[in-house]
């Protein structure tokens, strides 16, 4: 019997094991790094243990760590969750050795997927189709030319041992291989402490759709229905939904017995996900891989079937039978799910960090059977850049796929989230594209679609929250007065006077000017924009507002020099600017500076050396991904900043750079 769970991993995913496990009555031991230290899984947990180091080498990726927390705390089982080292056979099998349960597949599968080179030739034994690929091997880049060219351009390099989108880099010709081969190492073997790679043949513009598998101990396999998980960034999944608006029922019965044939192959005995790519023009389809473990998306399956993969997860390590449950799964109405990340979509997805100031979805009006929020932040929370930056899952569901968007807009749209930048911009305006609502889903959405990289609020949206920002200052303006309770905006004699704030929006400048009309009426300009109103309501943290005849409530939320506006036509962070600028001279250092905090990972340059428009400089490694700092002209290095192994911050130089003579 199991009674004490090592958790093995963090962010949401944690804090979902951590919720299965209470259901099951089961102890809960949490292991952190230090970055995440005041995180919500930790909090979550019975007990929570610190692994002494800041990377993922030195924490969740160091087996030996892992394994003596959980024999020192009196665990019976590990729970690896997904990422770090959940497919890393060899640590399976340690926790067995030690005599404890591993929640997850017999370690002997583990390895016959692990190694994806390996699970596509067994899919092809098993009549699945593949494409075609080639391990890349050896440290020149000729011999990386010569083991392409049976593969074919364009091409993925893709990690052997790891999915997520980890170490994944697109190929379009040769000459991209001696960078692309290097760089993919380096964040396969950060991310899953293995860097061997490969190269595969890349399909235009195909359908990311992925099986779940459901197996006991006992000879049982079923799958739960098919997901499609087309709306990916950097090869990493946006939005998931369940079932595919792309897979009729003819479709769905080739899918499902190719990925059961898949798992029978290798006598699988616990939850899995086994991933194709579906040419909608051709119904053709090929196997990517096979996860032996939970996935992120899990949770639009288990909207739709019902059933608990985390909880079967580790009922099945346990050595329970699926039951008669597993004879006859129906799937009933439509999930989806999006990915909240601390990430700049308009600025080549850069990750954010910081400190989550509020998150708070108090004010969506959604009923919770409908609505589910795994959190891997709360207000408090810092963002770091060592990890990745998901800061929540939200999935929703209903009986048709209109309804369960409409109710992920709803929620996106109403969430507080003050702090850090995120992606809910882009998730709303994806989600409201007539092509997603109508199913045209492909992997080539978010490049199909590159004007909803810079989604925000409508200047109508932006004019209504200054116009509340502008009055809740007004308000603080009062507060020092002898007559607080005076109309702002009113002098003697009750002749109306000007008010002028000043706020920045992204990188435009807005400014509120207003006049009282008399009684509760107002007048605002907003660059251009004319609303007339009354404030019908005041209160502490939100106010009633009538702007062209429509009442909305507005929450604000002000932070230093910064008011954060919620209604429900979205979010807005209006950063305030003083009534009198200083005058303030600028400094331009000659140089490439960090896009984000992060920890260099390669030099590229020398000094003294002439480098062109576009060439890398600087490769820079945040939350898991690498960034490679190029040079915006033709230039020569005249000093180099940083080495390998540094850390830097967001905006500290890195290299200095002088114009070239033209003796």
């Amino acid at each position: 019997m199991i009674r004490r769970v090592l958790v093995a991993n963090r962010g949401e995913i944690a804090a979902r094991i951590i919720e299965a496990c209470r259901d099951l009555g089961m102890e809960t031991v949490a292991v952190y790094a230090e970055a995440d230290r005041r995180a919500v899984f930790v909090h979550a947990a019975d007990v929570a243990v610190a692994l002494g180091g800041s990377t993922s080498v030195e924490t969740y990726l160091d087996a030996t760590k892992l394994l003596d927390v959980a024999l020192t705390q009196g665990c019976d089982a590990v729970h690896p969750g997904y990422g770090f080292l959940s497919e890393n056979a060899e640590f399976a099998r340690l926790v067995t050795e030690a005599g404890m349960t591993w929640i997850g597949p017999r370690a002997e599968a583990i390895a016959a997927m692990g190694d994806k080179l390996a699970a596509k030739r067994m899919a092809s034994e098993v009549g699945v189709p593949t494409l075609p690929s080639m391990a890349l091997t050896g440290s020149n880049d000729a011999g990386w030319r010569d083991q392409a060219r049976s593969v074919g351009y364009p091409l993925l390099i893709k990690a052997a041992a790891g999915g997520g989108g980890r170490g994944m880099r697109l190929v379009s010709s040769e000459d991209e291989l001696a960078e692309a081969v290097p760089s993919a190492r380096r964040e396969s073997e950060a991310a899953f402490g293995n860097g061997t790679v490969f190269a595969e043949r890349w399909l235009a513009d195909p359908r990311h759709v992925e099986v779940q598998i459901v197996a006991d101990q006992h000879g049982t396999i079923a799958h739960l229905g098919e997901r499609e998980c087309s709306i990916q960034r950097r090869h990493q999944k946006l939005i998931e939904e369940a079932p595919s608006p792309g897979v009729d029922d003819v479709r769905r019965e080739r899918l499902t017995v190719a990925a059961l044939a898949m798992a029978r192959a290798i006598d699988y005995d616990n939850v899995g996900t086994v991933e194709f790519l579906l040419d909608d023009a051709t119904g053709e389809f090929f196997f990517l891989e096979m996860n032996t473990r939970i996935q992120v998306e899990h949770r639009v399956t288990e909207e739709v079937s019902g059933w608990d993969l985390v909880v079967t997860q580790i009922q099945s390590a346990a050595g329970e039978a699926l039951g008669e449950d597993a004879e006859d799964i129906e799937l009933h109405g439509h999930a989806i799910e999006a990915r909240l990340y601390a990430e700049d979509p308009s600025q080549g997805w850069l990750p954010v960090g910081g400190t989550i100031l509020r998150y708070d979805d108090d004010n969506v009006d959604n009923d919770t059977d409908y609505v589910v929020v795994d959190q891997a932040v709360s207000s408090g929370t810092v963002v770091a850049s060592e990890f990745d930056p998901l800061l929540a899952k939200i999935v929703a569901y209903g009986g048709t796929r209109p309804r369960a968007i409409g109710r992920l807009v709803r929620y996106l749209r109403s969430l507080q989230l003050h702090g850090v930048g995120s992606n809910r911009d882009y998730l709303l305006a994806v989600l409201e594209h007539p092509d997603f609502l109508e199913g045209h889903t492909t992997t080539h959405f978010v490049a199909d679609h590159p004007a909803l990289l810079e989604a925000g609020p409508e200047p109508e949206t932006v004019a209504a929250h200054a116009v509340a920002a502008s009055l809740a200052r007004a308000r603080t303006d009062r507060e020092g007065r002898q007559w607080p309770f005076a109309l702002d905006g009113w002098r003697t004699l009750g002749r109306p006077a000007g008010r002028t704030d000043r706020f920045t929006w992204r990188d435009r400048r807005l400014e509120v000017t207003s006049c009282a009309l008399g009684g509760e009426g107002f007048r605002f300009v907003v660059d251009g924009i004319n609303v007339e109103g009354r404030l019908l309501e005041s209160h502490a943290d939100h106010l009633l507002v009538e702007l062209d005849g429509v009442a909305r409530c507005y929450w604000l939320n002000r932070v230093d020099d910064t008011w954060y506006v919620n209604s429900s036509l979205g979010q807005t962070d209006l950063r305030e600017e003083p009534r009198f600028h200083e005058s303030t001279s600028a400094v331009a250092d000659g140089g490439p500076t960090a896009p984000v905090p992060g920890r260099i990972v390669a030099v590229e340059v020398a000094t003294g050396e002439a480098v062109a428009v576009g060439q890398t400089l600087v490769v820079l490694e945040a939350m898991k991904v690498e960034h490679h700092v190029r040079s915006n002209r033709e230039a020569i290095v005249t000093e180099i900043l940083v080495r390998p192994g540094d850390t830097v911050d967001a905006h500290q130089l890195l290299i200095r750079l002088e114009e070239p003579s033209h003796d």
